[in-house]
């Protein structure tokens, strides 16, 4: 989260009383549409995070970039499907004896979704998830093939979105002599509008390590807004994070930072 829709047809036809033209124009309704993970809207988020307090002497860090393209497809007139895939790059900085920087494993998603809502203005989607070993250092990834579920809940009523993103990874292939990857992630997010395509969300990012009996919790305050640049539709985010839990020599807290450019259609 926040992490999760991100084609053909703009998001806010998925609501009553909106289309395409007016989700091009309307920093709100393009607000709207980056609260709800499965929206019909091409985005490319460019997602910064520095954790700090990691490491044996709780002085070490961590900076990463997260790409993070999604692109939606119509299947037909009541489906889609939103492809979502996670590029991390990392650096990691007095946490190993020595520093490490790389492109870390690649994760990909397909949501399958109901192009209307729900009863009660609910927002569904779900999908198969695999877990690509890229990483091109040993530290920055698991060395292992990967595969699940994932899916959400969303409901989006007024200025309010409340939702829910969960996923279970398991190792299915790779490196022998590396530890098998079994691993949930659970988000819980909601977002509040503000005027002029600004947003106040709050969310979780919950990982439970089977194996290791770990979890890892971050709490994520985040402010965001949409503008342009000339006539590219982008938004920026900020935040902050406060890590509830997390692994012996894991990070403390730390700070976010995104940019995301929109394609609604046109």
């Amino acid at each position: 989260m926040s992490y999760a829709r991100h084609l053909t047809i703009a998001a806010m036809a998925l609501l009553p009383g909106t289309g395409a033209a007016s989700a091009q124009s309307d920093p709100d309704a393009l607000a709207r549409q980056l609260s709800n993970p499965v929206a019909s809207l091409i985005s490319v988020p460019l997602q910064f995070n520095a954790d700090f307090g990691a490491g044996p002497g709780g002085d070490g860090e961590n900076l990463s970039l997260k790409i993070q393209p999604v692109i939606p497809f119509e299947l037909s007139k009541d489906w889609n499907v939103i492809s979502r895939t996670i590029v991390p790059l990392s650096y990691e900085h007095d946490i190993f004896p020595d520093n490490v920087a790389g492109l870390g494993d690649i994760t990909q998603s397909f949501f399958f979704s109901p192009t209307q809502p729900g009863p009660g203005g609910i927002i569904w989607g779900v999908g198969p998830q695999f877990l690509l070993p890229t990483a091109t250092d040993s530290r920055l990834g698991g060395g292992k093939w990967g595969l699940g579920p994932t899916g959400l809940v969303l409901m989006q009523a007024d200025k309010l979105s409340v939702g829910v993103l969960a996923s279970q990874l398991w190792s299915v292939a790779g490196e022998a002599s590396r530890p098998d990857i079994s691993q949930l992630f659970v988000q819980p997010f909601v977002s509040y509008a503000l005027p002029e395509g600004q947003t106040l969300s709050a969310n979780l990012e919950a990982s439970y390590d089977w194996n290791a009996d770990q979890w890892t919790v971050p709490l994520n305050l985040s402010y965001s807004k949409v503008f342009k640049l000339g006539e590219q539709p982008m938004s920026f985010q900020v935040g902050l994070k406060k890590y509830l839990a997390a692994p012996d020599h894991g990070p403390d807290w730390g700070v976010r930072a995104g940019l995301t450019f929109l394609f609604p259609e046109r």
